[in-house]
């Protein structure tokens, strides 16, 4: 691997994983670290439980998601990390955030027992009870390509149709629409929300690499994609197309 002009490796921190890992989504960072070192350059996953677990720089951030029963504790710990994260955000380091990762950055989460969890208000909307649990497939048209995963929620997400991550083509996604197309996640700048698990990044490495495109971006870096990554895609490829003619859908 060669040394990248920042003098140290790319820095992918993951937050609370042992909270926010329930469907194997803390693999999103060790995907993105993965890439870049197939792009030829050094990176590193850090694992932040604490504040004091910070590294000094950042390059990105995984957020997953997490059970209702943690939903407490890992607002708490996010909240810990509010500054921080408001900083990243604005500054453009990309950020993703999974399920109740993404729930709690927002203004809040209605529970089923009509109290409210407020959230850290980073993200427009909130998140609301659904009728039946939403575990199936989901495709979603988006820029960054056609996404699939598997959604698994029990809460609706209402706020975010003026910037969601893409339009559902079959699934839930952010929930029923009233009017018009069924919508799926929300993108903020550079932050960028969901509810595909999978985990999300390695079924889908074209929204992989435009994160990683922002990471690189910041410090005036190019990006391109490794020879070893093109073999890996043609997989992640072959299995988004095998779920997609299971569902009815195209292949690509």
């Amino acid at each position: 691997m060669t040394a990248t002009s920042l003098g140290r490796p790319f820095t992918v921190v993951s937050l609370l994983p042992r909270l926010l890992d329930t469907n194997g989504d803390a693999g999103n960072a060790r995907v993105l670290a993965q890439r870049m070192r197939w792009s030829g350059h050094d990176a590193r996953v850090v694992d932040v439980h604490l504040r004091s677990d910070l590294p000094e720089q950042i390059d990105a951030v995984s957020i997953g998601s997490g059970t209702d029963a943690a939903l407490l504790p890992a607002r708490d710990g996010l909240r810990a990390l509010v500054e921080e994260l408001r900083v990243w955000s604005n500054s453009g380091v990309p950020i993703l955030a999974v399920g109740t990762g993404w729930e709690l950055l927002s203004w809040g989460i209605d529970l089923a027992d009509g109290s409210v969890l407020e959230g850290l208000g980073l993200v427009a909307g909130h998140a609301v009870p659904r009728s039946i649990r939403a575990t199936d497939d989901i495709i979603v048209a988006s820029k960054y390509g056609r996404l699939i995963g598997f959604e698994n929620h029990a809460r609706d997400y209402v706020g975010a149709e003026a910037s969601p991550l893409g339009r559902v083509v079959y699934g839930t996604g952010n929930g029923d629409a009233a009017t018009g197309p069924r919508i799926e996640g929300l993108t903020m700048g550079e932050v960028f929300c969901t509810h595909l698990h999978g985990p999300v990044l390695a079924r889908n490495p074209g929204l992989a690499d435009h994160l990683l495109l922002a990471a690189f971006n910041r410090h005036g870096l190019a990006y391109s994609r490794g020879f070893l990554a093109a073999s890996v895609d043609a997989i992640a490829q072959s299995a988004r197309n095998n779920a997609a003619v299971r569902l009815g859908q195209s292949a690509e």
